[in-house]
């Protein structure tokens, strides 16, 4: 047997074992901790295979698992590889067609339907063929450089010959992904890994000098320092339901010199959870929301394969309990920043509906935030008040 041949073998074998009850990569972390004797470059290629096969979504069913993965390799990837010239060397060869004529050869259609079933769920404003049939590209990694750094950044990166892209706001640099970005970069403060996506929300904050602001459902702290960045001067109070997950936010807004803000643990589903929060009032609250994260699968490709239909009706309803008990909680003529990153407009447009309906607030701007056709991630962000 081929060392190719191993490698499709080896996927094989994982893909036989994943149940999807944890992360991806978090399982093949632990098949090669059982598998030590596999190199750098064994664990780079049968990765890869795996990925692959399960940004395919529903695709090639028909077809056994090792036909899938190499399959996955011709139509996720746009250079001649080794793997396909030693296994399949006439797609070798076409490796460079656009993927309608791959899909000929394959003689399956590709479409963004046999991809990704829940097509039906998303948002009207999403472009459903482009979007179902980004998974067969791999995102970028995106960083937002702070502190007017741009500069210096773009000199480490040339110097260490990685290429880039920066965006239009002169804020968004994109990077293959893999790029090590705490190597090339080690000043913490220059830069936040973020996607662009991500970054895009933060337009619609507009904060003000001494405003009062809750990041509600705060995570790892992305949108708080944004928001900081923005206008250092805001007052602002940070919770999340986790005090571990408080922790990383303090780590992140030490490395980023972040100083002055609150923190709390906070469940916000919580029944008395209102009472906890006294008199408070904010000018501004950060609501993003759990969900159920379907605008970040091109990272995770093997949730399409995982995701169960109805859960998207629960994260709905978690939504709407965690809006009904913070908007109390907004000055009158504040801003509340609702954001998910879903695709499904349950979890959108649904919930702007249902916060329209139960409060006097109403959408101002925002919207979906497409990052299909630019290797980033799609969101969804709207500003009321």
């Amino acid at each position: 047997m081929t060392r190719w041949e191993n490698y499709v073998a080896s996927a094989t074998k994982i893909i036989g074992a994943y149940q999807g009850s944890l992360p991806l990569h978090h399982f093949l972390k632990a098949f090669f901790k059982e598998h030590p004797y596999m190199g750098s470059r064994d664990r780079r290629w049968i990765s890869q295979l795996v990925y692959h096969y399960y940004r395919l979504g529903d695709w090639g069913r028909e077809l056994s698992t090792a036909e899938r993965l190499i399959a996955g390799t011709f139509l996720c990837e746009t250079a001649s590889t080794d793997l396909l010239k030693a296994l399949r060397p006439e797609w070798d060869e076409k490796i460079t067609l656009p993927l309608a004529d791959k899909a000929a050869l394959l003689e399956l259609p590709v479409t963004a339907t046999r991809i990704f079933p829940l097509l039906d769920e998303l948002s009207s404003a999403i472009d459903a063929e482009a979007f179902g049939l980004s998974f067969l590209q791999q995102p970028r990694l995106f960083i937002r450089v702070r502190n007017g750094r741009m500069d210096k950044v773009l000199k480490l990166l040339q110097e260490a010959a990685v290429s880039y892209e920066v965006f239009e706001n002169n804020a968004t640099v994109a990077l293959p992904n893999g790029t090590k970005v705490e190597t090339l970069l080690t000043e913490k403060s220059w830069y936040e890994v973020q996607d662009a996506s991500s970054q895009q929300t933060g337009t619609l904050f507009h904060p003000a000098p001494n405003q009062r602001w809750w990041d509600c459902c705060a995570a790892s702290g992305g949108k708080s320092i944004l928001l900081k960045d923005q206008q250092p001067n805001v007052q602002l109070l940070v919770s999340d339901v986790r005090r571990s997950i408080l922790e990383n936010l303090q780590q992140r807004f030490t490395a980023a010199g972040i100083k002055n803000y609150e923190a709390r643990v906070a469940d916000l589903t919580a029944d008395r959870f209102p009472e906890t929060m006294g008199q408070q009032r904010f000018d501004g609250i950060i609501l993003d929301a759990p969900c159920s994260g379907s605008g970040t699968w091109g990272r995770t490709p093997e949730s399409v394969s995982f995701f169960k239909r109805e859960e998207i009706t629960k994260y709905q309803q978690l939504q709407k309990r965690i809006a009904h008990n913070v908007i109390p909680f907004l000055k009158k003529g504040g801003s509340l920043i609702y954001i998910t990153c879903s695709v499904f407009r349950q979890e959108n447009e649904e919930v702007v509906q249902y916060i329209e309906e139960t409060s006097e607030l109403r959408q101002q701007e925002g919207g979906v935030i497409a990052g299909y056709g630019k290797g980033a991630d799609t969101m969804f962000a709207v500003r009321f008040s």
